[in-house]
């Protein structure tokens, strides 16, 4: 069985920037011991794999070791799939997913993804959290299955070194922290070694949180966001009460052929 393939960088206009994602699109699903293995063959943060449906695509995401209810980089790589070498016209782009209908629409040269916000909710500081994290910790918030940490500036941010065996052990999912952005409205990494990610470059899904939170917290609707991770990226961002709005650029890297032994 061949499977055709692309790997595309997301929240990025270069290659060797934003966050690397599988997009492989499927006629019919394939059983899910075999999509998570091609996830982990490919050994990126998160492989997508869709499918056509009546309304437009149903789609699934996959760590190296599990299937995840939303991503946002593999998302938009995966409208920019549809769109350059799908050659889909019609805006915006439906998608049915474990998160509920997504859409995705163009945004000048890029897109821009609609996505359900995440309303973060304070919470005590688990236990040996700011050791795992090698930070200290004021506040922590709880946003569907993620943690944020709010710290004091872009360098407290730029300097979390986790120990991830640590981290692994106290956290289920993920882990955000994040601080006003000396160029940019805000800033963040994200980490997850439970799910096999220890960081991520980029986290759409990160920011279904981020983006509720400093609005409140800076007064304002629209945001410039950049997670500063080791490859980085850029994300323009809309608070819409329930929704958030979350734009960016695609790079494409790599198109081939998947060949399965039957």
């Amino acid at each position: 069985m061949d499977l055709k393939m692309y790997q595309v960088a997301a929240f990025t206009r270069q290659s060797f920037g934003g966050n690397p994602a599988g997009v492989i699109p499927l006629d019919r699903w394939l059983p899910d011991e075999l999509m998570q293995n091609i996830a982990a063959e490919n050994n990126l943060s998160e492989t997508a794999f869709f499918v056509p449906t009546d309304a437009g695509w149903h789609i699934r995401w996959f760590t190296p070791t599990v299937e995840v209810p939303l991503c946002g980089h593999a998302t938009l790589a995966s409208a920019a799939v549809i769109d350059a070498k799908l050659h889909h016209s019609s805006w915006p782009i439906t998608l049915d997913s474990a998160s509920g209908t997504l859409t995705v629409g163009k945004a000048g040269d890029g897109y821009e993804l609609d996505f359900p916000a995440s309303e973060p909710h304070a919470m005590d500081i688990p236990a040996g959290l700011a050791d795992a994290l090698g930070c200290e910790l004021a506040e922590c918030f709880i946003a569907r299955d993620l943690l944020m940490l709010p710290l004091p500036d872009e360098q407290a941010v730029a300097a979390v070194a986790p120990d991830y065996a640590r981290l692994a052990k106290l956290v289920d999912h993920g882990v955000i922290v994040t601080a006003p952005g000396d160029r940019v409205d805000f800033v963040s990494r994200f980490f997850a070694p439970a799910i096999g990610i220890n960081e991520d470059p980029v986290t759409g899904a990160a920011h279904c949180a981020l983006v509720p939170y400093w609005s409140q917290r800076l007064g304002k609707s629209k945001l410039a966001a950049r997670q500063i991770s080791s490859r980085g990226g850029d994300l323009g961002c809309e608070d819409r009460g329930d929704r958030v709005g979350l734009r960016g650029n695609v790079a494409f890297f790599l198109e081939g052929d998947i060949s399965i032994a039957d």
